[in-house]
């Protein structure tokens, strides 16, 4: 469960940088911080995903432009597109949390946060980006 509350604060401080045209600096994250007290490991797990996702976001909107046949990323809804993009981190980048993981947390996540089509939208495109990775039913672990 903390890790889900940390993916949920992911996606919120994904959320308010792309809206806002910003990059997660400490002052950012200082900020959205201010406003919460979580524990220190959700704190840091979702911090992990936010500086992951951003680290990588090159290759990882390559991923989602990839697999969202006729969606481009600006056409998403800033939530999906933020589901989607902390989702293709955790697939490409943490071996430790297993793929199916990732893309049931993601889509509930969506379902959440998002609209009613959030949920089945986020799965089309995961189910994608994991087949063309090689990274589908991968793990074995309990998240």
């Amino acid at each position: 469960m903390k890790r889900r509350k940390a993916r949920e604060h992911a996606l919120q401080i994904l959320f308010q940088l792309d809206i806002r045209k910003e990059k997660p600096t400490a002052t950012a994250l200082k900020h959205f911080w201010a406003e919460y007290e979580p524990d220190e490991e959700v704190r840091n797990f979702a911090e992990e995903i936010v500086k992951g996702t951003f680290k990588h976001l090159t290759k990882i909107n390559e991923h989602i432009h990839q697999c969202a046949k006729n969606w481009s990323l600006d056409r998403m809804s800033v939530v999906d597109r933020n589901v989607l993009r902390m989702a293709v981190y955790e697939i490409l980048y943490r071996m430790d949390i297993p793929t199916s993981v990732t893309i049931n947390e993601a889509i509930e996540i969506a379902k959440k946060f998002g609209t009613d089509d959030s949920g089945a939208f986020v799965n089309g495109i995961l189910d994608s980006v994991a087949r063309v990775t090689g990274k589908l039913d991968e793990g074995k672990i309990e998240d």
